[in-house]
């Protein structure tokens, strides 16, 4: 078990930097210092870091071992310098900061090599390299909006997504009543995914399929950008200042409208779910729409439950892991897959991509379950809780597989839209 176990991590860890290496070797030295939004880290950054992190918590935490660089701690601590001051720094240039993950790489698996995986939280069932892995992945994501951000040549290849295999349409009921919430099994889910617990959730109606650009388009030629009456004081504050009119990356022609999309100018797909809208956008639209967002709650059960056996399932379509018929995940296409691309991955009571193709907003703040503990350093989540966050649940098609499950919690500022979010829409049964 151990020996396998070391297998697997160990083959995680080589694709997941394969994919951290693709997102920064597509780019040339200029493009890996240059910051493309003061909303984000240089790639350079975002490379280094992701070896300090390895450093820290593999090679110096688990390992015990000395520092390979330890002057470098302050300049990739996440909370010591905002994104926008982060290219005045004195960081490390790219052959440095790859020669510095490739050296901390190389230590992190002889360590691999040597450890118990048992006897102590931080390494049972190899929870730190899950940490360090779901931690690469996470800024491989980042790293995939950045490259959304920059200008010029497109320099990202991916096939289109599937062609929708079903008609989905419409709102499914999701009845009344307990379910589980969280995980208190998932070996490798983080600390704010724990423990589980009962939630009482009233029956709700919720949407089959995130809401498409179609959709979507209707608010914007009804006007619904110039409409207060279907925003919130604070979101209509915030559409004012930021001069918001669509979502980001969409762009109005002569012809109609299209959206840039890693540098390619693409007709709008109106069978897209929508992607690049904030909370507050989503919150305007669901009033137009007269419906609401789902609680985070309504959400999970929706992704999660089971009616006809009363288990919470780790993902909408049972316990195994996302494959390429489930979700669109993993970076494997560059943009959302038309609704109904996935009903092997629909959920019991049929409601589909709830995994995948877009993070998903919901109405809720981001708060502990009750119980929670942080583990393993408060940083990763306890210092945002109760924050002027919301609740962002389903990954995108640019979240990993190894970073996304039914119970996986991600969290933003509602003003945020460079990030891969769109929403569906639920209301009240009663």
């Amino acid at each position: 078990m151990s020996h396998d176990l070391r297998l697997s991590i160990a083959a995680e860890l080589e694709r997941t930097r394969a994919r951290t290496e693709a997102l920064t070797d597509a780019v040339d030295e200029a493009d890996l210092v240059r910051q493309h939004s003061p909303l984000m880290s240089p790639l350079v950054w975002d490379l280094a870091h992701i070896g300090n992190q390895e450093e820290l918590w593999l090679v110096r935490d688990v390992g015990g071992r000395d520092p390979v660089r330890q002057d470098i701690d302050e300049l990739y601590d996440a909370f010591k310098h905002a994104r926008s001051d982060r290219p005045a720094l004195p960081l490390l240039d790219p052959a440095q900061a790859r020669a510095y993950v490739a050296q901390v790489r190389d230590k992190a698996l002889d360590v691999l090599d040597r450890v118990r995986l048992t006897g102590r939280p931080l390494l049972d069932d190899g929870f730190a390299f899950g940490m360090i892995l779901q931690h690469e992945q996470q800024h491989a994501e980042t790293m995939l909006a950045t490259h959304q951000l920059r200008t010029g040549a497109p320099v990202l290849h991916a096939p289109p997504p599937p062609a929708a295999a079903v008609p989905v349409t419409g709102e499914v009921f999701v009845p009344g009543g307990r379910f589980t919430m969280g995980t208190s099994t998932e070996a490798w889910a983080l600390d704010n995914e724990r423990p589980a617990h009962d939630v009482h959730v009233p029956g709700f109606f919720i949407d089959a399929a995130p809401v498409t650009n179609g959709r979507y388009l209707e608010f914007v030629d009804a006007g619904g950008y110039d409409d207060p009456r279907w925003w919130s004081a604070r979101g209509w504050a915030y559409r004012q200042k930021a001069g918001l009119v669509a979502p980001l990356h969409w762009i109005s022609q002569a012809s109609g409208w299209s959206r840039d999309v890693f540098g390619r100018i693409e007709e709008l797909d109106p069978e897209q779910p929508v992607v690049h809208v904030c909370w507050f956008e989503a919150e305007a639209f669901a009033a137009w729409a007269g419906k609401r967002l789902p609680t985070e709650a309504e959400w999970e059960k929706a992704a999660r439950f089971d009616p006809a056996t009363g288990r919470s399932r780790r993902f909408p379509w049972g316990d195994e892991a996302p494959g390429p018929d489930h979700a669109n995940l993993g970076q494997r296409h560059l943009s959302p897959a038309p609704a109904g691309a996935y009903p092997r991955g629909a959920s019991p009571l049929g409601v589909h991509q709830l995994i995948g193709d877009v993070w998903e907003w919901t109405s809720s703040g981001f708060e502990a379950y009750p119980g929670f503990g942080a583990f393993p350093y408060r940083e990763y989540s306890e210092v945002f809780l109760g924050g002027d966050y919301r609740v962002l649940r389903g990954g995108s098609f640019g979240t990993d597989a190894a970073a996304c499950r039914g119970t996986f919690r991600n969290w933003d500022h509602p003003i945020r839209r460079q990030i891969f979010s769109g929403f569906r829409l639920a209301r009240d049964a009663g």
